[in-house]
């Protein structure tokens, strides 16, 4: 059996102190890594660090917290665009919606249309998301997972495409996991689900071959 971490960011400048003996060790014990970008210069040098690992692979995204303003998304899509060509790129991500840092409903708005742009890439590239979705911290749990899936079914009904992916650093309840799986998702899974025991039944609800292991 092989072992994938389906999300994280090695490219990342946390990593610039020990990333090739970080490398080296997952290379060794046999791990595959999906290198996550979270706007477009970690996209690039996510795809620019996986070209020279033949344990690696990468993905194009834009975090919604490093949503700035939609006209500036809409007037450099291009640029994300050009990326898809790349060697080694196999999905799109990290995008989605996130509500913890982003209260305001504008900025909200702005998340849903960016979130939008890159649905429609995914499509037209036939490429899978990597879809990152976090509620408000003021009880609106639930919320961010009802606009990201009405995106995804009724915007642009996701289900009648090529389009799957995983939801990841899943913390939905168990009719929310259930609704991403009718779509054809599957869930990724990480640390959390070790110490916060209220995840335990929507984690075991889902079947074995839908779940993705993540860092």
């Amino acid at each position: 059996m092989r072992i994938f971490d389906s999300h994280c960011h090695p490219q990342f400048p946390q990593y610039d102190q020990d990333r090739e003996e970080m490398l080296k060790r997952a290379r060794e014990a046999g791990v595959g890594i999906i290198c996550v970008g979270t706007d477009f210069e970690t996209s690039k040098s996510g795809i620019e660090l996986a070209q020279r690992h033949d344990n690696m692979w990468a993905t194009v995204g834009l975090h919604p917290n490093d949503v700035s303003s939609i006209e500036y998304l809409v007037s450099s899509i291009e640029k994300y665009e050009n990326l898809m060509s790349e060697n080694k790129v196999i999905a799109i991500g990290e995008v989605g919606l996130d509500y913890y840092r982003t209260p305001e409903p504008e900025k909200q708005d702005n998340q849903k249309r960016a979130f939008g742009c890159f649905v429609e890439l995914a499509i037209k590239y036939k490429k899978p998301m990597t879809i990152h979705s976090r509620d408000s911290a003021r009880g609106s749990t639930g919320i961010v997972h009802k606009d990201l899936l009405d995106i995804l079914d009724t915007r642009y009904k996701i289900q009648d495409t090529n389009v799957r992916g995983v939801a990841h650093s899943f913390t939905g309840s168990v009719q929310e996991a259930q609704k991403y799986l009718e779509l054809g998702f599957c869930l990724g899974f990480n640390g959390i689900i070790t110490f916060a025991r209220q995840y335990d039944e929507m984690v075991e609800s889902v079947p074995l071959e839908r779940i993705l292991l993540e860092t």
